[in-house]
């Protein structure tokens, strides 16, 4: 079983890696400064800046379509260049050091686009974990139709309580060749790779059949199809992805590059991987509102239950939303409140952080929920039975801490 796999990668000589690695290009949308400092850097340098989009710097479709013809080109121009280094039939094991002074573990590969799906149902073995914006998928795919080569930002997770699969590289990374040990422009922390091929990676894809056999185990005492794989961070990019593999898979051999995805694998229960419920704020069009929507949350709730912190003006209070209605307290809690945005008008935000969601309800006419932290062992199990969760449903880490682009691979001639 070949669903994460090796790949031929693509690192630039090590002195150019600090005016390469850049961020995901859907982080700091609402900070041009950030966007423009990072641009300031780049400029005249082979940066993988110049082959992605940062969402912050869409216009108007003229714009976007130049954009996206000067990154291809790029593209062609940096995969026939001289100033990478080949690494065939590799992984790679990561090391990020945030920016609290934790490290994050990850293992950088492939995984197989014929076993991912983003449906809402699905059996696949790789599944989104949010629901999937369709709007945003055809700019992306834009992009990476006719790419010669790709980067990648995405965060795959992996549900490996025993820790088998990161976990038994770490245990012998000093014995990895280094591929690069740097600091990450703009705070992002610092970063190492380390090179799995060989023997090492032999022994790695045996632990991978330990894992894949453990979460068999577990979903056939669930009583339900295998989830392997759940993506964390980049869904919409692993999407666009899988677009462009359906339109070519008839067209081109079984296992041609584009049939597979770059990624870094992560473990969910790494104790540096934070992940955070996204609260919720609601302004309603009249006060009477307020009232309304709390009775309709009650229809969901019970006497025990998931805690739902709310405020609205001067009050405020806990419910406690009934376990037997859905796996998490999000997917709880969000058709109740689509359904009465809809019905009745009304605006929904979504918000990081505790405090600032509780002031925020404390506006005319707002209340706000706060959702009760993420229990990472529930997690898989509610993607499996009860399907992809609502959009912005958590978050994994501050902005300055997702994945940077780094390495590259072509996946086309």
């Amino acid at each position: 079983m070949a669903i994460f796999q090796s790949a031929d990668f693509l690192i630039p000589q090590e002195q150019m890696l600090p005016d390469w690695a850049v961020i995901a290009c859907d982080q700091f949308t609402s900070e041009p400064e950030y966007w423009e400092a990072v641009r300031a850097q780049a400029e005249g340098k082979p940066s993988a800046y110049h082959i992605i989009f940062p969402e912050a710097e869409f216009g108007n479709e003229t714009q976007n379509a130049k954009r996206i013809v000067e990154i291809q080109q790029t593209m062609y121009d940096y995969a026939n260049a001289d100033f990478f280094r080949r690494y065939p039939d590799a992984m790679i094991y990561v090391e990020r050091t945030l920016t609290d002074g934790s490290i994050r573990r990850g293992i950088v590969g492939t995984v197989d686009l014929e076993e991912y799906e983003y449906a809402h149902e699905t059996d696949a073995k790789i599944r989104a974990t949010e629901r999937t914006v369709y709007e945003r998928i055809p700019a992306r795919v834009k992009i990476r139709e006719g790419a010669v080569m790709e980067t990648s930002h995405v965060l795959m997770l992996a549900d490996d309580v025993e820790d088998l699969l990161i976990g038994s590289v770490a245990a012998k990374k000093e014995q990895l060749p280094l591929l690069y040990d740097f600091d990450l422009m703009q705070g992002g922390g610092h970063i190492t790779g380390r090179l799995i091929a060989g023997a090492d990676l032999l022994s790695l894809m045996g632990q991978f059949e330990k894992y894949y056999h453990a979460m068999d185990e577990k979903y056939r005492r669930l009583r339900s199809d295998p989830l392997y794989f759940a993506v964390g961070d980049g869904n919409h990019s692993l999407a666009s992805a899988k677009a462009i593999w359906e339109k070519l898979h008839e067209l081109v051999p079984e296992n041609h590059p584009a049939r597979y995805a770059m990624v870094e694998l992560v473990n969910i229960h790494e104790p540096s991987l934070l992940f955070e419920p996204i609260h919720r704020v609601v302004k309603v069009k009249e006060a009477k509102d307020i009232d309304r929507l709390l009775d309709a949350v009650k229809t969901v709730c019970a006497e025990d239950g998931y805690p739902l912190q709310y405020t609205a003006g001067k009050k405020s209070g806990t419910l406690y939303l009934d376990p037997n209605v859905g796996t998490l307290p999000i997917g709880i809690l969000q058709p109740i409140l689509d359904h009465f945005t809809d019905a009745h008008g009304g605006t929904m935000d979504y918000i990081h952080g505790e405090e600032v969601t509780r002031n925020l309800g404390r506006n005319k006419n707002c209340i706000s929920f706060v959702l009760p932290p993420f229990q990472k062992d529930d997690f898989f199990r509610s993607i499996a039975t009860d399907g992809v969760l609502p959009r912005k449903t958590f978050s994994m880490g501050h902005a300055e801490e997702k994945r940077y682009y780094l390495e590259a691979r072509r996946i086309s001639g």
